[in-house]
Formats: C-alpha cells, structure tokens, sequence
C-alpha cells in the first residue's frame, strides 16, 4: 500500500498554522482543506478514510470536489485541525477595471 511520507514536527507545524491562516482569510475551500489536512497527517486516502469512518472514495470525491458531504463528516475532519463547519463571507469581488 503506498505511503505518504510523515512530515517533521517542524513542517506540521507550519503546515497547521499556513492551513488556519488561509481559513482566517477565506482563502481555503473543501476539496484542498480535505487534501492539505490529509497529507500533513501522513495518510493515504485509504487511511484518512478508515480514520474518520470514510471509504477512500468518499475521500477521493471529497477532495476532487465531488463529494456531499454531511455537516457531521464535515466535523469529524475539521475537529483535530481546530476548525468548524460554518457560514464564511465572501471576499468581495474587486471592482472592474477600465
């Protein structure tokens, strides 16, 4: 089974903390949130699933952006990384030039 490699505690770190700021600004969708989150636990897809009661399509068709869903799955991943399942605003579009 392919493995990904673990990454040092340094660059867990870094990675968490580049996560959280681009979910502060509104800058993180689902589908790469759910692979970013995967790779700096180290997991296969495989395993991120069996981890958090997913088959490793569902995370696949999370992570491609063709998943539904539940907000409780939703939670399930977001919980060791600190986050939460809500309403985040909209960065306004900027204004049409010319």
């Amino acid at each position: 089974m392919p493995r990904l490699k673990r990454m040092t505690r340094e660059e867990t770190l870094e990675a968490r903390r580049l996560l959280a700021e681009r979910a502060a600004s509104g800058d993180l969708r689902l589908p790469e949130a759910v692979t970013a989150i995967r790779h700096t636990l180290g997991m296969t897809q495989e395993q991120f699933g069996k981890a958090f009661r997913l088959t490793r399509r569902q995370v696949s068709d999370l992570e491609t952006g063709a998943g539904n869903p539940t907000a409780e799955t939703l939670n399930r991943i977001a919980k060791p990384f600190g986050f939460a399942v809500g309403f985040v605003p909209r960065a306004p579009k900027p204004p049409p030039t010319g």
